[in-house]
């Protein structure tokens, strides 16, 4: 058995794998690939195992440069999870020992490895993130009927201030990308280029769907969610204040849920958590269930694992600052931070 890094040629026989692959997700697929590639310029290493000509496992792997935080590997940076995809443990070691060779070699700082599951090896791992999941049922009816009595009635009374939702493809990235990045502003943190979100949704079609909800005509939040496998990944979501005020949330994400349900998805992963936040205390009123994920590292010896998170005090003071830029300058100079953090 050996490992190769994998081209284009291999898309098709990569895609396969992961698609009826247990650990397989969305973010898994190939064309992530060009995504990162075309998007920020990054490098990438998509490494499979070979037996004999057959993939048995399969680890992508996103090379970070420039910015202030020097050279990462990530697997995968920008979503919520990624790692290896392995037949078994031992294929698993394999494809770790040739990114610690890329790691040794490239002089990269260290490896991020995003993991639903925890590798062996002792890596240095961190826990604080969640996924949080919530089981769907054909009928949305069998969700709603479930819910407690006073989440249900946050959701009425939410409607009754002039909400809906509008769902659709990439003939709504201009406004998703509007909210999303004036959200971003005010939580202090970069966004990536509105080219990033369009190269996704045109490398991804049939997988990728946004959602808007307006206010008395006004679009006042909305979701860029991915569908693959019978799963809805939930990636990204922004807000304006006025979203806060009128309690938001609850139509657009029971229209979100409602639409999987309809379209006969089994699981929605409502996105990643900070353990014992308020977006985890939120999620959790939708019946849902926590999977912890292992945020795992290959680091050089004797380094402590890298706090590269909103969490890290050492940032405050900038994503302060952040929060008081204009507009117009975040979205200029965003996007050349943000591909550098992962």
């Amino acid at each position: 058995m050996n490992v190769i890094r994998c081209d284009e040629s291999h898309t098709q026989a990569w895609d396969e794998y992961v698609s009826r692959h247990e650990q397989g997700s969305f973010y898994h697929l190939f064309g992530w690939k060009r995504v990162n590639e075309s998007s920020f310029g990054h490098r990438t290493y998509y490494l499979a195992a070979m037996d004999e000509g057959r993939i048995r496992g399969v680890f992508p792997l996103v090379y970070l440069t420039g910015g202030f935080f020097g050279k990462i590997l990530c697997s995968l940076p920008f979503v919520n999870y990624g790692g290896p995809c392995a037949d078994d443990p031992m294929i698993d070691q394999l494809l770790l020992d040739e990114a610690r060779r890329i790691v040794e070699q490239q002089g990269i700082k260290y490896l991020e490895i995003r993991s639903m599951r925890k590798l062996g090896g002792d890596l240095p791992t961190s826990d604080h993130k969640v996924s949080i999941t919530l089981t769907l049922d054909q009928n949305p009816d069998t969700l709603w009927n479930a819910f407690k009595t006073g989440h249900r009635n946050n959701i009425r009374r939410a409607y009754k201030r002039g909400l809906t939702v509008r769902s659709g493809g990439i003939e709504l990235l201009d406004i998703f990308y509007e909210i999303l990045s004036a959200s971003w502003r005010n939580l202090g943190t970069p966004l990536y280029q509105k080219g990033y979100f369009e190269c996704l949704m045109r490398t991804f079609p049939q997988e990728t769907k946004i959602f808007v909800l307006d206010h008395e005509g006004a679009p006042v939040s909305s979701a860029l969610n991915g569908h693959f496998r019978g799963v809805v990944e939930g990636m990204w979501l922004g807000a304006l204040p006025k979203a806060r005020e009128v309690e938001s949330s609850y139509v657009l994400y029971w229209e979100m849920t409602k639409d999987a349900c309809e379209r006969g998805y089994q699981l929605y992963h409502l996105g990643r958590s900070t353990v014992d936040s308020g977006g985890e205390a939120f999620k959790k009123k939708w019946n849902t269930f926590p999977t912890q994920l292992y945020w795992q590292y290959i680091v050089k010896s004797g380094q402590p694992i890298p706090q590269l998170n909103v969490g890290n005090p050492k940032f405050r003071l900038a994503m302060d600052a952040w929060k008081k830029l204009p507009l117009p300058i975040t979205r200029v100079i965003g996007p050349w931070l943000a591909k550098g953090i992962p």
